[in-house]
């Protein structure tokens, strides 16, 4: 489970300012990264991690545009396949072991998944080391 929410952002400082206009804060110290926000009323937390989703190499296609019931903003989420390739890449470089699990869980969770897809985008992820194959068990 992630503590927070990733997003992206071309206008980071208009996004940061809305942040603020709604009551988040950017915590600082040990064990809070400078690109992390938070809601101290909502525990909800948020962190502005690039400009483009994956630093542009997700088909942006892919990416899905969700209007919640009775809204009228709107939200871009990744593809299940960008999510499980991302953290396949995390895995990948030894830094964050856990993140094979998180892959394992998403492919067990979606079984519909464009397959070429998904091994193409591991293999970006993860310089080539890794393909759809490597994912762990679940």
């Amino acid at each position: 489970m992630t503590g927070d929410v990733d997003l992206t952002s071309p206008v980071q400082p208009e996004l940061e300012e809305e942040l603020v206009r709604l009551g988040f804060t950017k915590p600082e110290g040990i064990g809070h990264t400078p690109l992390g926000w938070i809601h101290p009323d909502l525990r909800l937390g948020f962190e502005v991690v690039a400009s483009t989703p994956l630093g542009g190499t997700a088909d942006f296609a892919r990416i899905r545009l969700v209007r919640p019931p009775g809204e009228t903003a709107v939200f871009r989420i990744l593809s299940v396949e960008d999510m499980i390739a991302d953290r396949m890449g995390q895995y990948a470089s030894g830094a964050a072991p856990e993140m094979g699990e998180q892959a394992a869980i998403l492919f067990a969770l979606y079984p519909d998944l464009d397959r070429a897809y998904l091994d193409a985008r591991i293999r970006t992820e993860s310089c080539g080391d890794y393909g759809i194959d490597d994912i762990p068990a679940a």
